[in-house]
């Protein structure tokens, strides 16, 4: 990591700092996916799902497996087993309802290190982006600063122990069937899977584990001795540095973009939507939609109900779900620790 840090955080331009983050993001991916690789194998350990049936597996011994939603008809079909070609899929509105960070907000809270008012300002934030669809930049931001002074000091064991618990929380009925029926299909065609996120690192790849993706390209903490300093390797994972991440990914792992998909709801992605040779739009804003109609990209929407959520809505209803979400997060809190 010593030759990411070339030059100090105030010196970085924009665009430094996006390489950076996305050069980050890819080598933190690289070295999960050879960890995993290298591991020794333990006999007495139970068995673990194959990535291609990971995503369809039942939680519980005593239940039928469930039955992997199909795919949308109209896809390209990934051709199996090619070793250049890979999948890489946006999270927030793609893959879930709403926006991981959120939902680890209120994980975060119920267990003490948020106050109502934070939680209250993120359930604002994730109404907001309920009804408009698209990525605020200064909720983006005000998120990544509560979030790094919150784990400022705090071992990075303990946010991903946080994290598999959130997930089982909240997290798990947030995906979208229709997405993870297409993360199947490139699955199933032994294709390579991974999540890009501006969500934080470990989140990412808890997501990533539960789908059976390959890996995740996730927003890099910096982390000394096991503990974060309350900074960012670079930047978010936003927008032209997710499209870095994946460049830098595809370079390390040689695959061919022109093979690869991808998939995402924002226009802040398209620069990653045009790296690859099959651009994929899953429940787009506005602006998106129009330049997916304009570039001929396949468009998916898996959302009910949009029109009427968007335009029969009036802002008090935003704000009666802050209100609603600030009182359910206060009321699980203190059932918590009845």
């Amino acid at each position: 990591m010593a030759v990411l840090r070339r030059l100090t955080q105030s010196r970085r331009s924009t665009t430094e700092r996006n390489a950076l983050a996305g050069e980050a993001a890819a080598e933190a991916a690289e070295a999960a996916l050879r960890a995993a690789t290298d591991a020794p194998h333990d006999p007495d350990a139970p068995a673990t799902p194959t990535a291609a049936h990971a995503a369809t597996a039942p939680d519980d011994s005593d239940e039928r497996p469930a039955k992997a939603p199909k795919a949308p008809a109209g896809n390209h079909t990934p051709e199996r087993d090619d070793p250049r070609a890979a999948a890489f899929f946006d999270c927030d509105n793609t893959i879930l309802r709403g926006a991981a960070i959120f939902y680890l907000g209120v994980g975060l809270y119920r267990r003490g290190f948020l106050t109502r008012r934070d939680i209250a300002r993120f359930a604002w934030q994730q109404a907001w982006f309920r009804l408009h669809g698209t990525e605020d930049p200064d909720h983006m931001a005000d998120a990544q600063h509560t979030a790094l002074g919150l784990v400022a000091g705090k071992r990075t064991a303990d946010l991903e122990a946080i994290c598999e618990e959130v997930f089982e929380e909240v997290i798990a009925e947030k995906i979208w069937p229709g997405t993870r029926a297409l993360v199947q299909m490139h699955l199933d065609a032994g294709q390579r899977v991974w999540l890009v996120t501006a969500a934080p690192l470990e989140v990412a790849r808890v997501i990533a584990r539960r789908l059976g993706m390959t890996g995740a390209l996730g927003t890099v903490a910096e982390a000394r001795g096991g503990l974060y300093t309350g900074r960012l390797v670079g930047d978010l994972l936003h927008g032209p540095a997710k499209a870095a991440a994946v460049g830098a990914l595809a370079r390390r792992e040689r695959l061919d973009l022109e093979r690869c998909a991808a998939y995402s709801d924002s226009a802040n992605d398209i620069p990653m939507l045009s790296l690859v040779g099959h651009p994929y739009v899953v429940n787009p804003d506005g602006a998106l939609r129009r330049h997916a109609r304009a570039q001929g990209w396949r468009v998916r929407d898996f959302r009910t109900g949009r029109k009427a959520a968007r335009v029969g809505l009036p802002a008090a209803a935003a704000l009666g779900v802050a209100a609603g979400a600030t009182a359910a997060g206060i009321a699980l809190q203190r059932r918590h620790r009845a």
